[in-house]
């Protein structure tokens, strides 16, 4: 079965942040709370959501978001504020320290991950080097 698209996600390289220690590999800001429970409301099939990473665009990585019904074995799980997000396996080294937001303008609306390991980012944003 393929798994429908959750929502879009922007990628911000973080300059001049240094890395500190945390308990989980992703933290969550109160609107990326917010959101995840506003996605999940209704839908008691899924556990939370899960966030991935794939080769695509012209900077080489993009984030996927996806809803997910079960933890693989090999899957980071962040629980915050009463939200459960996911990591898969190929996207945990890419996401250490990272903290992921939902930002709205008069444009869009989506979530963004404020990464301070990335290199360089496409000019939209959507793609991301290591």
């Amino acid at each position: 079965m393929a798994s429908k698209i959750v929502a879009t996600a922007t990628v911000r390289a973080v300059k001049h942040r240094k890395l500190l220690p945390t308990r989980a590999a992703l933290s969550l800001t109160p609107a990326a709370v917010n959101r995840i429970k506003q996605l999940l409301e209704g839908k008691n099939e899924f556990i939370g959501l899960k966030v991935g990473v794939r080769q695509r665009g012209c900077n080489g990585l993009s984030y996927t978001l996806d809803y997910a019904s079960t933890k693989d074995k090999m899957d980071e799980e962040v629980v915050q504020d009463g939200v459960k997000v996911l990591i898969d396996k190929k996207a945990q080294l890419s996401l250490l320290g990272t903290e992921m937001d939902f930002v709205e303008t008069d444009l869009s609306a989506e979530f963004v991950f404020n990464n301070p390991n990335i290199k360089g980012t496409c000019g939209c944003g959507e793609s991301f080097s290591m």
